[in-house]
């Protein structure tokens, strides 16, 4: 299986791609662009040949309250929508044509801020991004499914990464106190999940919201 990489730090994809082997390459975009989206897409497919699975996973957040300086929440807030929502929509627009039918695959990224609201005060425009991502999916699912093309979300819970870098080690202790699992995730758990839904085997699920998140939260 060849897989193309993309995102804007170059170093880090080539580190990754390097890491996978052989089969990986990479290629640098910023999702917030649409020429630079369709342009990375477009050299991905001539790539690959076409494509099977498109899982669009760019995202950030930074937190803001209601009190701060307009200009300033308005930039924080298209920022954030623009990558963590606005990206998936621009990378799946110039990928869906292209994917297998059947057995085409999208696989979204959410987050369980879109239930939660975040893990503080602060997160309204992350959590209204992740949250536009499960719209996001069912619509497409309702668009795509009968092409035997599915569309499913995982919605990752606290994962140890360096994207919760700022958290000291007693907080990080104190969500996992909260978590039944008794562990914090890791990227694993969430690409195991992703892999599951880009296989064969589920191939009779689209429109569905995978939690991964060690029982920290029950939803739907």
């Amino acid at each position: 299986m060849e897989i193309v990489l993309m995102a804007r730090d170059e170093p880090a994809l080539e580190k990754a791609a390097s890491e996978l082997g052989p089969s990986a390459s990479s290629e640098r975009v910023d999702v917030g662009d649409p020429a630079d989206v369709r342009r990375a897409v477009g050299t991905a497919i001539e790539r690959l040949g076409g494509l099977d699975v498109v899982v669009p996973a760019a995202g950030f957040g930074t937190f803001f309250t209601t009190d701060v300086d307009y200009e300033e929440a308005v930039r924080t807030w298209d920022a954030e929508v623009g990558v963590n929502l606005r990206g998936a929509f621009l990378t799946v627009q110039a990928a869906a044509s292209h994917l297998r039918r059947p057995g085409g695959r999208i696989v979204l990224v959410s987050s369980i801020a879109a239930y939660t609201g975040g893990s503080r005060p602060g997160a309204m425009a992350y959590a209204a991004a992740k949250a536009g991502l499960l719209g996001l999916t069912r619509g497409l699912a309702r668009e795509l499914s009968g092409e035997g093309v599915t569309v499913n979300a995982v919605v990752p819970g606290f994962v140890e990464t360096d994207f919760h870098g700022e958290l000291s080690r007693d907080a990080i202790e104190a969500i996992i106190a909260e978590v039944p699992a008794g562990r914090a995730g890791q990227p694993e758990d969430v690409a195991s999940a992703v892999r599951w839904l880009a296989s064969a085997e589920a191939s009779y699920v689209t429109g569905q919201v995978i939690h991964v998140n060690g029982g920290w939260w029950f939803g739907s």
